[in-house]
């Protein structure tokens, strides 16, 4: 068995590793069965495929589901794991699962794999799952769980806790029980504290709250995020147009979508495909960063050549070589900073409760005055090192107007693609780094070329 323990880490799972070479299942599983859900699956990742197939016959379907909802790993890894399990045990472990949940592993799969399983299924839990799988991915829809607790308006207190201690055992949460007409559509919410404190003779239309939070089920998941943030909620209600209650989105699903976009956005800033996992293969995180890598090398090669139609400039006035990474990498590292603030903005919702054009004129004056402040900087540290006095004039107002543009390409660039719906963190940092070089580069020799017979002595 291939296992290896940290030393930092708990000692039960020594005990694990012992019981599973020794097969001794009382004491696997009395061990085991006392850990937090989230250590279960720590430790149940960690093992080969050869040692996981013993876990299957330790634990019952319905035991493996507990920690599996919480596995963390590779996308690509869940279609080996269920296809080592035997069909009818990774239907049941999928069934036990509550429903969001499950629909999130079976988009990870092949549609065949997903047919088999659905068949092999319970017809009742099938049917539920199958509901929420043709929900588009990335929508409310498709992160919500129908396993709520429902009640009528029309119904005492009393009525309604006999319902909610019938109901609570298959919902994944009864913080807040939602009041429904007779139609199904969503007329308001009781906390769990209200209805407990309530007289049991109380009518729930005089004690629920009826100006309801909730979202469309086609809405966006970074829409439920921002919704869930704003009004401090535990759970929050998914609509369809006509308002008839669908399910709800909890918040454990919402932490998850923020750490999904977060990473995404940050992958894409950084030119990467993907950063959900630490890649354990050299050719696979080659084969994520390649694209982008290929696309940043040919416009470095537009920008070498770009140097080379100012041939004549540099071979009059070499000098001017020297301060090319100096004014391309600042206004690289410019256009990167006003890009994070962009993104970040339109990835928080800010930018929908701000002018995008304050944003726009805040960033051009930000842009302004860095450029002010560096090229002045600049200028004097050119004059006394080379004793050049229009030469530090010229780099200074090359940096001046080069941070400038960058600052108002670093921000104008993610507003036009969220406005032409593309996703804003595709601008990311390494491709505005390589636009802005070739502005820097056009502003530099162009300013140079203008003023050649002040350089030429």
């Amino acid at each position: 068995m291939e296992f290896n323990v940290d030393e930092n880490e708990k000692i039960n799972e020594e005990i694990l590793i012992q019981s599973m070479s020794d097969d001794d299942l009382q004491a696997f599983r009395n061990e085991f069965m006392n850990l937090h859900p989230y250590d279960q699956a720590q430790f149940y990742s960690k093992l080969e495929q050869v040692d996981r197939i013993k876990i299957y016959h330790y634990l019952s379907p319905d035991e493996l589901a507990n920690f599996f909802e919480v596995l963390e790993i590779d996308d690509s890894d869940y279609k080996d794991i269920l296809a080592g399990m035997e069909p009818k045990y990774a239907a049941d472990m999928l069934a036990n699962m509550y429903a969001d949940n499950a629909v999130d592993v079976l988009n990870k799969l092949d549609k065949d794999q997903v047919a088999s399983y659905l068949t092999i299924m319970n017809k009742e839990d099938a049917q539920e799952i199958k509901g929420l799988l043709h929900y588009e991915e990335y929508t409310a829809g498709s992160i919500m769980t129908t396993e709520f607790v429902a009640i009528s308006a029309n119904q005492t207190v009393r009525s309604a806790m006999y319902i909610l201690k019938n109901e609570a055992p298959k919902a994944e949460t009864i913080y807040y029980v939602y009041v429904t007409d007779d139609d199904g559509r969503l007329v308001g919410v009781i906390s769990l504290r209200d209805l407990i404190i309530s007289s049991d003779d109380t009518m729930i239309t005089d004690i629920m709250f009826d100006r309801i939070i909730s979202i469309s089920v086609g809405a966006d998941q970074e829409d439920a995020a921002r919704q869930m943030r704003d009004y401090d909620l535990l759970a929050l209600p998914v609509v369809d147009f006509q308002n008839h209650l669908l399910g709800i989105i909890t918040v454990d699903d919402i932490i998850d979508v923020i750490d999904e976009e977060a990473s995404d956005d940050y992958s894409k800033l950084a030119g990467v495909s993907d950063m959900d996992t630490m890649d354990r293969n050299p050719f696979s995180a080659a084969k994520k960063r390649l694209p982008w890598l290929i696309i940043l090398l040919f416009l470095g090669m537009f920008t070498a050549s770009l140097i080379g139609r100012f041939e004549n400039t540099l071979s009059q006035v070499s000098i001017l070589a020297v301060f090319i990474p100096l004014i391309a990498g600042m206004a690289g590292n410019t256009g990167t900073q006003s890009l994070a603030v962009a993104v970040r903005g339109i990835a928080t919702g800010e930018l929908e409760e701000m002018n995008k054009m304050k944003l726009i004129m805040r960033e051009a004056g930000t842009g302004l005055i860095t450029g002010t402040i560096c090229g002045v900087l600049v200028s004097v540290v050119v004059y006394v090192w080379k004793g050049e006095l229009f030469l530090g004039f010229l780099v200074g107002i090359s940096i001046l107007a080069s941070l400038f543009v960058a600052t108002l390409a670093g921000s104008l660039v993610p507003l036009v693609m969220h406005r032409l719906k593309i996703d804003p963190a595709v601008a990311s940092g390494p491709f505005i780094t390589t636009m802005n070089d070739i502005t820097s580069i056009l502003i530099y020799f162009g300013l140079a070329t203008l003023f050649m017979s002040y350089l030429v002595h």
